[in-house]
């Protein structure tokens, strides 16, 4: 064969193939549609929506925690105890330490010597327990003083900067203070409201909204975790009140010299056992049904704090606690 005829050959044979290709290419891909060009859109990614802040009525605690500034945890280098000047100064002038004054204002059925208070029983907000506090080495701390914004969370959020005498006064604002139970202040420690909450969760709403209370009054910043959890706390609560100053109430006056002629006793009607209109007994805590008829320990639950009359006579021993084996 020429040389010519075996170059024809070739291309022939080579053109065959190509065509062979393209009609199987063209069984196998289905044609796209008529007058299509562009390429398919890929799937659109949805974009979460931004989480809600929740609305709040002007003077609230809720608000209150919105509007507190939000930063990081300054290092607590520095800090001590007697940074915020000595423990429970009298910094009202009432003539009675901070720590009297506290425990004056949250106790019941005291008994005093001058300031100080020697006895009483407390209805501790952060368990919900009784406690009967009695003064003394080794019983005094049953009841503690807690700063309700720790001292030190306060150092690390702002009053390192602070003079000694706005620290002073941060330390000793009743404010800020609550008499509770002890062990359970002391497990605490510094944590503030997203490390810590009272075990009684009925006093939780009253517990952040005295911390946003303070924090605002003193112009402390919380962190981004402490305001989340202020605002889940407070969002059960939305109408709370922002706490204002906590009334102290006075010291009892010192008994006046006896004279020779006594004072002239006035006439008031006798109480009404029954407290007027309502389902609950007066003077108990908490509430059991009014007198009559006669109840006794067995029909409540115990302890009862007694502070009236005690018409149905539960409390035997006259320590201002009934039924105290429940």
């Amino acid at each position: 064969m020429s040389g010519w005829k075996r170059t024809a050959a070739v291309t022939g044979a080579s053109i065959g193939g190509v065509f062979a290709l393209l009609i199987m290419l063209a069984l196998v891909v289905p044609p796209a549609p008529a007058g299509s060009t562009a390429a398919p859109n890929p799937t659109a990614t949805p974009i979460p929506a931004p989480t809600k802040t929740p609305s709040a009525e002007p003077g609230t605690a809720l608000a209150g925690a919105l509007a507190l500034t939000t930063k990081g945890r300054a290092p607590k280098t520095g800090y001590d105890r007697d940074r915020f000047g000595a423990p429970w100064t009298d910094t009202d002038g009432n003539g009675c330490d901070q720590r009297q004054d506290v425990l004056n204002r949250d106790l019941i059925k005291k008994k005093f010597d001058g300031c100080l208070v020697l006895d009483g029983i407390l209805q501790d907000p952060y368990t919900g327990r009784i406690i009967h506090f009695r003064r003394g080495p080794s019983t005094s701390s049953a009841v503690q003083i807690d700063h309700v914004v720790a001292l030190s969370d306060a150092w690390q959020k702002g009053a390192q900067q602070w003079p000694a005498h706005k620290r002073l006064r941060f330390a000793n604002d009743t404010l800020n203070l609550y008499a509770v139970d002890g062990p359970t202040n002391a497990s605490k420690g510094d944590g503030d409201t997203a490390t810590w909450l009272p075990p009684n969760k009925s006093f939780r709403c009253t517990y952040v909204a005295h911390q946003v209370a303070v924090k605002k009054k003193y112009r402390l910043w919380v962190t981004a975790a402490e305001r989340a959890a202020m605002v889940r706390v407070l969002t059960a609560c939305p109408t709370l009140s922002l706490p204002t100053a906590a009334v102290i109430p006075g010291h009892p006056a010192p008994r006046p010299e006896p004279t020779s002629t006594p004072p002239i006793q006035q006439s008031r009607p006798p109480a009404d056992p029954n407290g007027g209109p309502g389902k609950c007994a007066p003077g108990y805590s908490p509430c059991i049904p009014p007198y009559p008829p006669d109840l006794d320990c067995a029909d409540v639950t115990g302890p009862i704090i007694v502070t009236g009359s005690d018409p149905h006579r539960l409390d035997g021993d006259h320590d201002g606690i009934a039924c105290e084996d429940g």
